[in-house]
């Protein structure tokens, strides 16, 4: 069997698999026969061993063996089938709640019996209840496996029995065909040797069926060579792949944009602060890159309130004095309208085309918008996904600024930059995100792009206070709130919920804000939630930012794009909900005037451990860098980055937070292959990425 029958041989055509199973199968990503090899197993569970019905404890999850003595069916308020097992050293008590006829046939006096299951204690004695049984012979009885049972992930429609069952059938299909003609082993056996890792047929083999005397230990703590293989595997490959995406950019063309020198100090001497020193820095650093001739794509890092968005339109004059168009796409329509007003604000005098395009303009007005962005007319278009739609076209767009890029999906990404490619030239990008990329994220995911941090905010800047307290003290947040109101001062109240439901958390803003009015009514409150229209939208922060409004109450769709310096107190409810990085969002909606601000995290009791240590770090540190390390190994890439929405991160084996400690000797191996084995990188980078490689270059 050549590597095609299980890389490219569907899941179906093993037996046992029709279209409901391979449904199923598909939800959990797999959709061949190579595919069901990668999908490991969580845990595992020792039924190598017989225990003796008299040396059972509670609470373990043990194999056990007996005759059944009596079976009867008692009829009690939940009718229960139970059986009465012994060995000659005690008893068991097995109970099935749901039952059929065929069990009640089959579980009758004196038949031989194998259960494995957690035992409880019960009414009479230790029991099981509903465990995994089957009825043995005679000759059955005492005769066990050598190797330990996997437990794997399951999505509903599909039990362990049938995973067990297809995952068997894949690795016969591995060890008839030849290993290396079925799976070849891609990664050079000198790497291989140097990390001590088996090759590729055995870790698979090992991670599926080990055996008895495995250290079982290792596997649970990820520390086995075989996982670590995996795992540095499929770092490799996506390592491998944006290495090639980044030569290939730098081989391809873009527009030559020099800096204008007479623009940018007219447009700095009109800014009412005065750019910090990590400000002018990167500045800099974009505007090699755009006087290069090749297409940049550099991502800004800066926390919040550190001055992201002067950058980018300091750098958009380039663009703008070589002739090219701008587009700036923001995730939320408040981002966007900000955005908006501030570029306005600084580059309309100086001569200018600014345009909004959200998906509030309708009709006439759209058709006007996208016309005068066909003809050239706009010097620099800002907008929401409407930007990428098919009907808007550019004249010349030469450098693309997506804001909070991790909120875009991959092909939205690409669909802008496609609209940029003209005459062999490709836009420059600029990625700017106030959510910290942690370095170990950093090493992997941004391979091909350079980063540039605004590591200091603007002097003057307070660090917010932040205290975390329970909601059993909500009155007493409330008369503060009334004490805030009368010192002229505004506040922020964010109502989150655990559940995806934007309804539910509107209910729960809205069920907030008329508590809030019954207990001071002598306040002004103002509501936002992502139901409403994007027109009650701008009205009610257009009045919280006139100071016409006391009280904002908010559900996260605040998180960016909220700039009101005299708002410096903030009610975050629920805070355990939510990942560190978001809190610091948010919070950093406050602290952008020059009195103290304050955060109040106000959490329902009780609390987790881990929800405590979060609540601890969003607590004790200022820092958005530190945040989001510590928001990666609570949370994991995935939800720092919201990787399933990039197209950059999407790691089935291996994990960035755990796996750390091996990214150096991947960075090492990924350059020897490149010089010493290229031919493996393709296999590799298809093994691992499959068609999603292709998005290596958004």
């Amino acid at each position: 069997m050549s590597q095609q029958a299980l890389a490219g041989h569907p899941v179906v055509s093993l037996k046992g698999v029709g279209p409901k199973t391979a449904r199923c199968l598909e939800k959990l990503g797999i959709r061949t026969v190579e595919d069901l090899l990668y999908h490991l197993p969580l845990r595992y569970e020792d039924r190598t061993r017989i225990h003796p019905l008299g040396a059972l404890h509670p609470g373990r999850r043990v194999l056990v063996e007996g005759r059944i003595e009596t079976a009867e069916i008692i009829a009690r308020r939940r009718p229960a089938l139970v059986c009465r097992i012994g060995d000659g050293s005690g008893h068991l008590l097995v109970r099935f709640f749901r039952f059929t006829a065929r069990q009640r046939t089959e579980l009758d006096r004196g038949t031989m019996l194998r259960c494995f299951g957690e035992v409880r204690s019960g009414y009479s004695g230790y029991e099981m209840i509903h465990p995994e049984y089957r009825c043995i012979s005679e000759e059955q009885a005492g005769i066990v496996g050598g190797r330990l049972t996997p437990v794997y992930p399951l999505t509903e429609g599909l039990n362990q029995t049938t995973l067990r069952r297809l995952i068997t059938q894949a690795l016969e299909l591995l060890d008839n065909s030849g290993p290396n003609e079925a799976l070849p082993d891609w990664i050079p056996p000198a790497i291989l040797s140097s990390n001590h890792y088996p090759p590729l047929h055995e870790a698979i083999g090992l991670l599926h069926a080990p055996a008895a005397d495995t250290e079982l230990e290792a596997i649970t703590r990820w520390n086995h060579p075989a996982q670590q293989r995996l795992a540095f595997e499929e770092l490799l490959a996506h390592h491998l792949s944006l290495t090639r995406r980044l030569v290939r950019m730098r081989s391809r063309r873009a527009p030559v944009c020099q800096p204008n020198h007479t623009a940018e100090r007219d447009f700095l001497s009109a800014l009412p602060f005065s750019l910090t020193p990590a400000q002018q820095r990167v500045i800099a650093e974009i505007q090699s890159d755009l006087s290069s001739g090749s297409p940049m794509m550099r991502l800004v890092q800066g926390d919040v309130g550190s001055g992201k968005t002067a950058v980018a339109a300091c750098c958009a004059l380039s663009a703008l004095a070589a002739g090219y168009q701008v587009a700036v796409m923001a995730p939320t329509e408040l981002l966007a309208e900000q955005h908006y007003r501030n570029f306005t604000a600084w580059l309309t005098p100086l001569g200018v085309n600014v345009l909004c395009l959200t998906g509030k303009y309708k009709g006439k007005r759209r058709t006007e918008a996208v016309q005068t962005i066909r003809q050239g007319d706009v010097g620099v278009a800002i907008g929401t996904h409407a930007l990428f739609q098919e009907e808007v076209n550019f004249s010349r767009l030469g450098f693309v600024i997506i804001d909070e890029q991790h909120r875009f999906g991959v092909h939205q990404r690409s669909a802008l930059r496609a609209k940029g490619l003209h005459d062999g030239f490709y836009p420059h990008q600029l990625i700017m995100t106030a959510t910290p990329i942690p370095r170990t994220l950093a090493m992997l995911s941004f391979t091909d792009t350079a980063v540039s941090v605004i590591d200091e905010l603007p002097p003057g800047r307070i660090p917010v206070r932040t205290s975390v307290m329970p909601a059993s003290r909500r009155d007493e947040v409330i008369q503060r709130i009334g004490r805030w109101v009368r010192e002229g001062r505004q506040a922020y109240w964010v109502c989150t919920l655990i559940e995806e439901s934007e309804i539910l958390q509107c209910e729960a803003a809205e069920e907030t804000m008329s508590r809030l009015a019954a207990a001071l009514p002598e306040i002004r409150i103002g509501l936002l939630h992502g139901r409403m229209h994007s027109s009650e939208k701008e009205s009610t922060m257009g009045a919280f930012m006139q100071h016409e409004v006391d009280v904002l109450i908010a559900t996260t769709v605040i998180e960016v794009g909220v700039d009101v310096p005299n708002a410096d107190l903030m009610i975050i409810e629920n805070p355990e909900r939510l990942g560190l990085s978001q809190l610091h969002q948010l919070r950093g909606r406050v602290g952008r005037g020059t009195k103290q601000s304050f955060c109040m995290l106000m959490y329902q009791p009780p609390l987790s451990d881990i929800a405590r240590q979060r609540l601890s770090v969003i607590r004790q540190s200022n820092d958005g860098f530190a945040i989001a390390e510590e928001d990666l190994k609570l949370r994991g890439p995935g939800e720092v980055m919201g990787t399933r929405q990039t197209g950059r991160i999407e790691l089935r084996i291996a994990d960035l937070a755990r796996d750390k400690a091996l990214l150096p000797g991947v960075l090492e191996a990924a350059e020897w292959i490149q010089q010493t084995h290229p031919e493996c990188i393709e296999p590799i980078i298809r093994r691992w990425l499959g068609d999603s490689a292709g998005y290596a270059d958004v």
